[in-house]
């Protein structure tokens, strides 16, 4: 596809509702936007209630983004849709982008299990790459959810993707983006091994760590498996 700009997109399917549709894609970045602001605070509340039940926030810190439109019109290409705004809205789930860093894995679980109990977020799909790994090595917890934004129109769900990881696999996606971007995807063979081997170290690190942390703290008060993760506080 060629590379497109806004004023190109304006030029969308001249059709009766042309402009209805002109409209509806200059709202998107502002409600994405209030979807991340609203699940931010979400998290944000869920942190300070962490910090107060248990002494600490195990949640690092919190990035969000919105994806460029560009971005968005090369991932409908891909994945063969046409370039409307109803399929940029049903069809690609990551407009909207949170990363949560995490001091220890097990809590990505605790956090994930409360998002679960929640009425206010609906959890639409989960790819857990922490228990199954990309060949690569790469480790997260992306979870797609929908947040309810309150409108004059009356109420619309809007879908965020959610990035759960630890400091360590943060650390080694980071560089494995900045090398792939430097080699502009042509990564030779020997540095994609030595950044499988790095992944491996980093999933070692998480692991001794939190063995530390339930020497320190006690075995019964820290969760030897994420399924029996400590709950967050109600």
């Amino acid at each position: 596809m060629n590379q497109l700009d806004l004023r190109e997109l304006y030029q969308w399917e001249i059709k009766d509702d042309a402009l209805r549709k002109l409209e509806e894609w200059k709202k998107l970045p502002t409600l994405y936007q209030l979807a991340l602001d609203e699940l931010k605070n979400k998290i944000k509340l869920i942190q300070t209630e962490w910090k107060i039940h248990n002494g600490y926030s195990p949640i690092e810190h919190i990035k969000t983004r919105i994806k460029e439109p560009r971005s968005i019109l090369e991932k409908l290409e891909r994945k063969g849709f046409a370039l409307t705004v109803d399929n940029m809205v049903n069809q690609i789930h990551d407009i909207a982008g949170m990363r949560i860093v995490f001091s220890f894995a097990q809590d990505i679980y605790s956090l994930l299990d409360h998002l679960r109990q929640r009425e206010d977020i609906n959890i639409i799909e989960i790819k857990d790459y922490i228990e199954q790994p990309k060949p690569n090595g790469y480790q997260s917890l992306h979870v797609i959810v929908a947040v309810p934004l309150t409108l004059f129109e009356g109420q619309r769900w809007m879908k965020v993707e959610i990035q759960m990881r630890t400091l360590a696999m943060d650390f080694w996606a980071s560089m494995e983006h900045i090398l792939f971007y430097k080699y502009d995807k042509q990564v030779p063979s020997h540095v994609i091994r030595e950044l499988t081997e790095a992944a491996k170290a980093a999933d070692a690190l998480d692991k001794k760590m939190h063995g530390l942390r339930r020497e320190i703290m006690g075995a019964s008060e820290i969760p030897a498996r994420r399924t029996e993760s400590e709950p967050l506080p109600k």
